[in-house]
């Protein structure tokens, strides 16, 4: 398999034609490690799980998107923004590019749920889903109403603290995704590979209050059994989507 491109704060190449805009805002990162193999068999064919000193990361990500548009068009104020919960796996194709792979997509906006599923094939979910700040805790909750499972939900809420001046390879490694990989187009081959652009991300120390929540579970993944090995904020980036790059290609030895 070739090697994978270095881990890198700033994303590799400028979007000048986006596909989509959107800010990503109020960004919660919780990340638990596991052995590649336990996720291995979920990630789309053509990739492999990208590792850190030999280990994977599951990632669940609490946020609010903020005015998706179109192109070069201006965002749209309600249907373009509403929280969002996404767990995450991370991924690596036979070009080295790192990416995401998403198990699914809580968000709070039906329109943009259907769009998302039947669009880009993306495992977006409808959630009765809210954000709220009180000082220096982020709430993040929200029940899923469709299409379940029945009962799937989350609770978070952190504190947030200083500024990391100097992230270390691990909380770029977990932030500065810079593309994901997903089967767009249908089919059974490779997946496509989307990439993104967006300044380096501003992180901050964070505390997990609480974490109640099965969508980690519900996504089909090993339910988390210690407490995460990184929890970080984020005050959020503007972020340029381009276009899906077809295929991602297969892994090989």
């Amino acid at each position: 398999m070739p090697k994978p491109s270095p881990v890198t704060p700033d994303a590799p190449a400028a979007i000048p034609t986006p596909l989509l805009t959107q800010q990503w805002l109020d960004l919660a990162f919780i990340h638990w490690a596991v052995e590649p193999d336990a996720v291995a068999g979920l990630l789309p064919n053509g990739t492999v799980p990208d590792t850190h000193d030999g280990v994977t990361y599951i990632g669940l990500v609490a946020f609010r998107m903020h005015r998706v548009g179109w192109l070069r068009l201006p965002g749209v104020p309600y249907l373009g923004t509403f929280p969002e919960t996404n767990v995450r796996l991370y991924s690596v194709d036979a070009h080295g590019r790192r990416g995401v792979v998403f198990r699914s997509m809580d968000a709070a906006r039906l329109i943009p749920v259907v769009m998302g599923r039947v669009g880009f094939r993306l495992p977006y979910l409808w959630s009765r889903m809210t954000v709220r700040a009180a000082g220096d805790t982020v709430t993040y909750a929200g029940p899923r109403r469709w299409p379940g499972p029945r009962g799937a939900f989350s609770r978070i809420t952190v504190r947030t603290g200083e500024r990391i001046e100097q992230p270390t390879e691990l909380e770029h490694f977990l932030t500065a995704r810079w593309g994901m990989h997903n089967a767009f187009f249908g089919g059974s081959g490779p997946p496509a590979y989307l990439p993104n652009h967006h300044p380096r991300w501003p992180l901050h120390r964070a505390e997990l209050i609480t974490c109640e929540e099965n969508l980690v579970t519900a996504a089909g993944l090993p339910a988390p059994t210690a407490a995460p090995v990184s929890v970080l904020y984020s005050p959020g980036v503007p972020v340029r989507l381009g276009r899906p790059a077809r295929p991602a290609g297969i892994p090989t030895p």
